[in-house]
């Protein structure tokens, strides 16, 4: 059981810089009061807020700080739990969360959300959502349980019960059988690749020797017909060898290179071929003139007549030795072309040898890889009995693939059985079906306290089923506010006796603001009082409301609230 014992808080909402301090154990019963905007409902924000980081009314998280301070909002509040004291502090400006535990800080380290699921799951296994059906209940968020979705009225009950657990189990089900229907599909995968991996070795060792020989017949052919091709390249060679050597090139060296000479005597013919224009010019100018062009004096008929025969002379024996170079030129140039194809065929040689010994080359790189192959293909011929170890190695893994996916089937099986344990209709079911015979007679008693005489039973859906002396069936909408206040009073109170029975969220802490103002008549407010005081066991009861005429000598403690110069006090 959580027992409350006392709340403080400063600098949150309206309160100043000093702290405003509620003791939860100082009277059964506690009646708060205060006018509009005094700050009679803050208790429900510093309560809800330093235990679960938010308000319980609808306010940003910043305005949580007093507008006028604007610093050291912080809210703490201590309780026990068995023989263990805690006490959280909570602020904002500056950022503050500490879970003292007997006076010790536990876990500085950790994060503030791994240090708030501890404070929840652990420490008061209670959730916002409970706490604000089972410890505190204000008009303005309030949603009594019979207005309450299917599933947010399960929801509640199992939180009382202790028993949404069962959820999370089934969740981690669903995720253990998905994972193990993922872990049989990829067994299957590898199965099926262990099978294929064990045919092809079967059919390996089957054809290994049939093949093996065929496939070293096959290479030595191709062996011995690149070792053909080399022996005929080879000869090739020799035969291009010995006419280069033996033929082309004492021919070449007989002939040497006539490029120079030539070129030389048809520099001769050249200077002859001027030599003749200029005495063939020489010539016609005595022979046509008798008179000097230059100076005009006559030309002597002898002189011209003797230089006339001299020039003849001089062209016969030009004309002489530039036939005879003519004619030299020509067996110059006719050696020329001789040597131009010896050259020529020596080069077309040497090129036929070149290409030869590329192919030469990769023949017997051909013929190397052939016989590799060969020694490869005669070692695994050699060693068939590695090959069929592989084989038994493949045989024992797919025995233990197969056994491996029997297992996650069978593992699927009793996963399967177990998730349906863990669903609404399985063991939650046989533990809500044993508490509502409970549940229900705590409903009608609570109810009769109030006077109010009718059957009240709520089904495995919590479906209400109503009936009275008068009519057979009811249902919650069949009745005013006044009565639907007494069946959601006789829920409330139903409720926290549930959690005691399971000490699953039990506390001595009650707080109601405002919540039932408005249906309480005066014989309402008697009972309603009655059962509050003398019904609720073990609790410390707190009443926020207007109505504090009718109310005010019904509680052993009364707390006010008012503003002084603008911050909120308590009196």
């Amino acid at each position: 059981m959580i027992v409350f014992q006392k709340i403080r808080w400063r600098n949150f909402l309206s309160t100043g810089n000093n702290f405003t301090e509620v003791n939860f154990r100082s009277a059964p019963t506690t009646l708060i009061v205060g006018a509009n905007g005094a700050g009679k409902s803050t208790i429900l924000d510093a309560l809800t807020f330093v235990l679960y980081n938010k308000p319980f009314r609808r306010i940003n998280k910043g305005q949580l700080i007093n507008s006028v301070n604007e610093k050291d909002c912080v809210v703490e509040i201590e309780f026990d739990i068995n023989d263990r004291s805690y006490k959280v502090i909570r602020g904002i400006k500056p950022n503050v969360f500490e879970i003292h535990c007997n006076g010790e800080v536990w876990n500085r380290e950790s994060s503030a959300v791994d240090q708030q699921k501890h404070l929840e799951e652990t420490i008061l296994k209670l959730n916002y959502k409970s706490f604000t059906q089972t410890v505190i209940l204000g008009s303005a968020t309030f949603v009594p349980f019979m207005q309450l979705s299917s599933s947010n009225r399960r929801d509640i009950v199992e939180d009382l019960l202790d028993i949404k657990i069962f959820s999370g189990m089934g969740n981690l089900l669903k995720n253990r059988i998905r994972q193990a229907t993922q872990d049989i599909r990829e067994l299957s995968l590898q199965k099926d690749m262990v099978e294929e991996k064990i045919s092809m070795q079967k059919n390996f060792i089957r054809d290994l020797d049939k093949r093996g020989k065929e496939n070293i017949e096959d290479k030595k052919t191709k062996i011995e017909s690149l070792s053909l091709d080399i022996t005929n390249l080879m000869g090739d060679n020799r035969n291009y060898n010995e006419n280069i050597t033996d033929v082309y090139q004492p021919q070449l060296q007989e002939l040497s290179d006539p490029t120079k000479s030539l070129r030389r005597m048809n520099g001769v013919k050249s200077k002859l071929e001027q030599k003749i224009q200029n005495i063939t010019k020489e010539h016609r100018f005595f022979k046509d003139n008798s008179v000097c062009p230059t100076c005009g004096q006559d030309i002597e008929e002898q002189f011209r007549v003797n230089k006339v025969g001299e020039i003849e002379n001089q062209v016969q024996e030009i004309n002489t030795a530039y036939k005879a170079l003519k004619k030299t030129i020509t067996a110059e140039q006719d050696r020329e072309k001789e040597f131009a194809q010896l050259s020529r065929l020596i080069t077309d040689a040497t090129y036929d040898i070149s290409i030869n010994n590329t192919k030469i080359a990769e023949y017997q790189k051909q013929t190397r890889s052939l016989e590799s192959e060969i020694q490869k293909i005669a070692s695994q011929i050699a060693n068939r009995n590695s090959e069929r170890d592989a084989l038994k190695q493949l045989e024992k893994e797919l025995k233990s693939v197969e056994k491996d996916k029997s297992e996650q089937t069978e593992s699927i099986s009793y996963l399967d059985f177990a998730h349906s344990l863990m669903k609404d209709s399985g063991v939650k079911s046989k533990i809500i079906k044993r508490y509502l015979p409970v549940m229900n007679k705590q409903i009608n008693t609570y109810l009769q306290q109030m006077d109010f005489y009718i059957n009240f039973t709520l089904d495995e859906e919590f479906k209400e089923n109503i009936k009275s002396p008068i009519h057979e069936n009811f249902s919650y909408d069949s009745f005013s506010e006044g009565e639907k206040m007494r069946i959601d009073l006789a829920l409330l109170f139903t409720w926290r006796d549930i959690a005691r029975m399971k000490n699953s969220s039990s506390t001595n802490l009650l707080i109601l603001d405002e919540i039932f103002d408005s249906s309480l008549d005066g014989t309402g407010t008697d009972e309603f009082t009655k059962i509050v005081r003398y019904a609720i066991k073990d609790a410390n009861v707190f009443i926020i409301s207007h109505n504090t005429q009718d109310l005010q000598d019904k509680f052993d403690n009364m707390i006010t609230f008012s503003k002084v110069n603008g911050f909120s006090k308590t009196s």
